[in-house]
């Protein structure tokens, strides 16, 4: 049998479910978490040193890289950035 695809994608079952966005929010949250990390550990930064930089608590920046949380504002996010001595790139794409 030779059936290319069966079924609907797995957005248009996230869709339906009305997972979609929350599901797209905490992925997207995981990479950034992801990037921040492997940041600090190329710069050979802790948690202290970079929370020092932010200008705001260690609890803060633990909650920027609980990849599960994806609640994050873009004050935060440019925070660790320019931290980093990063910038952030933001775009919407086409659906």
């Amino acid at each position: 049998m030779s059936k290319k695809n069966i079924g609907s994608s797995l957005d248009d079952f996230l869709q339906e479910e009305s997972l979609l966005e929350s599901s797209t929010a905490v992925a997207l949250k995981r990479v950034i978490a992801w990037q921040i990390d492997q940041e600090m550990k190329a710069q050979k930064l802790t948690k202290t040193e970079l929370a020092k930089r932010m200008h705001t608590s260690r609890a803060a920046l633990n909650r920027l890289l609980d990849e599960n949380d994806a609640s994050l504002t873009l004050t935060t996010l440019a925070s660790a950035a320019a931290a980093l001595g990063k910038k952030v790139n933001l775009q919407l794409a086409a659906a």
